[in-house]
């Protein structure tokens, strides 16, 4: 599995993504998910996979040497729109190779990508790619994509990130949202990319790779554990049963009615809560009595 996440801010784009693949608890392997399509001064473009490592290798050799029946390829494409267009088209020619053996073998056709970059003399823009070779692109509305294990860290982008995030503050938020998913999944694992760009840049300025012995990324995962752990801790507990005066904190009210949906035993099944409990026989003993009959 993996966890790749992307923001489209007012001041640029930020990716990151994990690089563990896996078919087993035994059998873990490290297989980077971030490409870069980059021409200096005129595009810098990403490329995130998720899904079937094997599809994602075929679509990503696709769209660096494809070129449509238009003539337009990701290195000529005039707009983003266009370019994500030609990787739409590569996840279709994929399919249509691959999808019928695949299905003969068992195996679903599952891919799933984050393209986004900017090209000379639009915006930055961000599209999240589907198995069918569709896409929807990212407005301020929505101003992230997340794909593979997206659940874990998707709450801390919801409450921090609108388009107005500085870049930093975005990164450090997409970080702390894959610690989250670390901490939550073992398919999601280190090392990560984390690409960070700035509008009208057309190039890549800010990169890194993070392993274990990154040092922000370790105050990232020491600190916000140690917060939420305070902030935690300084939420008052509830007050059950409180006086009717109460005003503070209350869960529950004297007199309330709230009551559980109880299962009654069938009709003629009588429990005696009184009985003695039944002495648990070990293995030993059972073997005893079977030998002496």
């Amino acid at each position: 599995m993996t966890y790749c996440v992307a923001m489209r801010l007012d001041a640029g784009l930020v990716f990151l993504s994990d690089s563990r693949t896996n078919a087993g608890v035994d059998h873990v392997g490290t297989f980077r998910k971030m490409n870069v399509f980059e021409a200096p001064g005129d595009r810098m473009m990403v490329l995130m996979t998720a899904g079937n490592l094997s599809i994602s290798q075929s679509v990503r050799q696709i769209v660096a040497e494809h070129t449509t029946a238009a003539g337009k390829n990701i290195w000529n494409a005039n707009s983003m729109y266009e370019a994500a267009q030609v990787v739409g088209e590569a996840i279709r020619m994929v399919h249509e190779r691959d999808a019928t053996t695949l299905n003969q073998f068992g195996i679903d056709f599952n891919v799933s990508m984050i393209f986004g970059g900017q090209i000379k003399g639009e915006r930055c823009r961000l599209f999240q790619m589907y198995s069918a070779g569709n896409f929807i692109e990212s407005h301020d509305e929505n101003t992230y994509f997340q794909i593979g294990e997206s659940k874990y860290g998707k709450p801390i982008i919801d409450r921090i990130v609108n388009p107005d995030t500085p870049l930093n503050e975005a990164a450090k938020c997409a970080l702390i949202s894959m610690d989250s998913t670390l901490r939550s999944n073992i398919s999601v694992g280190l090392p990560l990319d984390l690409l960070i760009y700035e509008t009208d840049k057309l190039a890549v300025t800010r990169f890194v790779t993070i392993d274990d012995n990154n040092q922000y990324f370790q105050m990232i995962r020491n600190t916000w554990a140690k917060q939420l752990k305070t902030v935690f801790e300084g939420i008052d507990d509830p007050i059950w049963n409180a006086a009717p005066d109460a005003t503070s904190n209350v869960l529950s009210s004297i007199g309330n009615k709230n009551q559980p949906l109880r299962i009654q035993p069938p009709a003629g099944f009588a429990i005696d809560f009184n009985a003695a409990p039944v002495p648990l026989q070990t293995l030993a003993q059972d073997e005893g009595n079977n030998k002496q009959h």
